[in-house]
């Protein structure tokens, strides 16, 4: 008995020890995430980091809502300091697939196009 706890232990340990270390950890995505200049986004996008330094007022009802990372593309931090924002889409009938992600008020911002499958970090 006492020797399927240590066998049980040692299995829990190294699992531990190797889990950092595994592909879907995603603790590298952030570090090689693609850069944007902000000169080089649409220009509905450079109008929304604008707004957004402005802070507003925002067309759309949803502009400002916690954005939770939970595809954990962006750099970990606490629950609260993403925010997300609409780009508006040209000829969409909805608020369309592209965002602008405020990190910590207007300290860093992020652009999605693909309604958060994928982020470049937006360059000033």
């Amino acid at each position: 008995m006492m020797l399927r706890i240590y066998q049980w232990t040692g299995l829990l340990l190294a699992v531990a020890l190797l889990l950092p270390q595994c592909a879907f950890a995603r603790n590298d995505a952030p570090q090689s995430m693609q850069e944007v200049a902000l000169a080089a986004l649409p220009a509905e996008a450079r109008q929304a980091v604008a707004l957004i330094k402005r802070g507003g007022p925002y067309t759309y009802q949803r502009d400002g809502v916690v954005f939770g990372n939970y595809e954990n593309l962006l750099p970990p931090r606490q629950r609260g300091y993403y925010r997300e924002f609409t780009v508006p889409t040209p000829g969409a009938a909805n608020r369309g697939a592209r965002r602008i992600i405020a990190g910590g008020g207007t300290v860093e911002f992020y652009y999605t196009a693909d309604h958060y499958r994928s982020f470049q970090r937006v360059r000033e």
